[in-house]
């Protein structure tokens, strides 16, 4: 391996490290402002969903089964059953649209 392998591992390193480490330090007292305080209660779920819907159709042959899956993965949520029941049953779905078409 290369000089240039291991600049860009260090350069990659710092830079998720000042991500992490700036707002600790530069933050000293508590959020009070309402709209950050929201702001910031959702950007894990909006950051896992836009990391998870693309997986979801292409993880599959057919964009029409992971369509299909996922619409049937949001009506059981959506009737809160568990979360296993919801990926049991969503794979199910794919797996028999997959061998239908």
């Amino acid at each position: 391996m290369n000089a240039e392998f291991f600049l860009y591992i260090l350069v990659m390193a710092g830079v998720t490290y000042l991500i992490r480490m700036l707002p600790l330090a530069l933050v000293k007292r508590e959020i009070t402002s309402p709209f950050i305080r929201s702001f910031l209660y959702y950007v894990p779920y909006a950051s896992l969903a836009a990391m998870t819907f693309p997986a979801i159709l292409y993880a599959t042959d057919s964009m029409i089964s992971a369509g299909i899956g996922f619409v049937v993965a949001l009506l059981l949520s959506y009737w809160e059953r568990s979360l296993l029941t919801v990926a049991l049953i969503a794979c199910a779905a794919v797996f028999v649209v997959e061998r239908l078409l």
